[in-house]
């Protein structure tokens, strides 16, 4: 007897125990069904929790300077770093913010923005004019991604459009419906009045809705080099904006970030940071290690399944020792080995429980992905888990086995066949 015949002969005979084999099945299966299932529906929510943080801007963070009307202007000592006078009220130049965006090679996108003059302006397109509160903002080619905006017609601000601080913008939302009606692709290439300046429009954006500050679609995008070129900022000093590619990566680009900018400050190791480092993840983190939490518990309760579901198949398989041992001692009659009878009860063991992984998992991912389409994700399959659920349940398999298994094979031939 080959290993191919110990094989199908273990299929066989768990084909022909349909009751005995079935509840076994099913009761791995609910493990297995409910580990997969949950892990399915928190990794579909963690995907959309993504992408919603990362619309609102949770996946980054901004670098700006401390100014003495925010910090005071003591010396003071933090850490064992002395924070000078002259450490405050020191801006970020535009040397300083390119520096640091050609120097950062953290996977992330970095965003250079300059403010301008009292923020809010009066737009005008031939008889139509706004209220003086559109916010005018300078940005570059990463603006729009660092924010969280998507452009729903025309083009973003491209590194031309930077560097030649020539006179593009591109619309929110909210501005682009006043000026041209519902059909906002009649914006493009259009000239706009920004107070007293002609612009093109180059992009109209995806409403992005109400924020803590109110509308932020009534707004105007053109690039930091023209708000700096037409003295349209009293600001002195840039800011910059990072955003990371993933939530759960913030605190290392802000940890990254704050080395390389402090390369670029050109600050000593005793001198504290003169910039301050905004994250907005904190609340992000909060709900991720909840899930953990949850996903953690789900792998206990399949762990105890597993556990019991083990218990339950070592007694169905001593069972069947006990039921087959008149074929045992014919088998061993006939030139069957010690080996040969482990191979065939531990291989029906591990094809038992791999039926249940196999039906649990389908399950689970079928039940996962409902909860997905729910949430209005792409179909999720957690294939670590998926690995994890076939590997437990084939040792699990195969512990169950091994004790009937070496029980039948050390059976006496001669006893087997006498064997009622």
């Amino acid at each position: 007897m080959n290993l191919l015949d110990s094989l199908s002969s273990a299929f066989r005979t768990v084909k022909s125990n349909k009751l005995r084999t079935g509840i076994t099945v099913t009761i791995i299966a609910l493990g297995i069904m409910a580990l997969i299932g949950i892990v399915t529906s928190t990794t579909a929510l963690k995907e959309k929790m993504q992408s919603s943080f990362s619309s609102m801007g949770a996946n980054g963070f901004t670098i700006t300077y401390k100014d003495m009307q925010r910090f005071g202007n003591q010396v003071r000592v933090k850490d064992g770093k002395r924070q000078k006078k002259s450490n405050l009220d020191k801006p970020i130049t535009k040397a300083e913010a390119e520096l640091f965006k050609q120097s950062y090679q953290f996977p992330a996108k970095v965003s250079i923005a300059l403010d301008a003059t009292g923020g809010s302006v009066e737009v005008h397109y031939k008889n139509i004019k706004t209220n003086p509160n559109v916010t005018l903002n300078g940005g570059d080619e990463n603006y729009l991604f660092v924010n969280g905006f998507t452009v729903a017609v025309g083009r973003n601000l491209s590194v031309n459009d930077v560097s030649s601080g020539r006179n593009v913008c591109v619309l929110g939302n909210d501005l682009a419906v006043k000026l041209f009606g519902v059909n906002i692709a009649r914006a493009l290439d259009k000239m706009i009045l920004v107070g007293t300046l002609p612009y093109r429009v180059v992009g109209v954006l995806t409403a992005k809705g109400s924020g803590s500050r109110g509308s932020q679609d009534n707004f105007i995008l053109t690039s930091y080099n023209n708000i700096r070129r037409l003295g349209l900022s009293n600001a002195n000093s840039f800011s910059i904006g990072v955003a990371a590619d993933n939530v759960q990566n913030v605190s290392l680009a802000a940890s990254e970030a704050m080395g390389v900018f402090r390369r670029v400050r050109k600050l000593l190791p005793n001198e504290a940071d003169n910039f301050v480092i905004n994250k907005s993840d904190e609340l992000t983190q909060k709900l991720f290690s909840s899930l953990s939490s949850i996903e953690y518990g789900v792998v206990g309760i399949g762990c105890i399944t597993l556990f019991g579901a083990a218990i339950g198949l070592m007694n169905i398989m001593l069972v069947a020792v006990s039921e087959r041992t008149k074929e045992i001692g014919l088998v061993k009659a006939i030139g069957g080995k010690k080996k040969n009878i482990r191979q065939q009860f531990l291989f029906e063991s591990i094809i038992i429980s791999l039926m249940g992984a196999f039906i649990g998992i389908l399950l689970g991912i079928m039940i996962g992905n409902v909860f997905a389409s729910f949430m209005k994700t792409g179909f999720v399959v957690p294939w670590v888990w998926v690995t994890i659920g076939i590997i437990s349940c084939s040792v699990t398999g195969l512990l169950a086995g091994l004790y009937p298994a070496i029980k039948a094979s050390k059976l006496n031939p001669i006893e087997a066949l006498r064997y009622e």
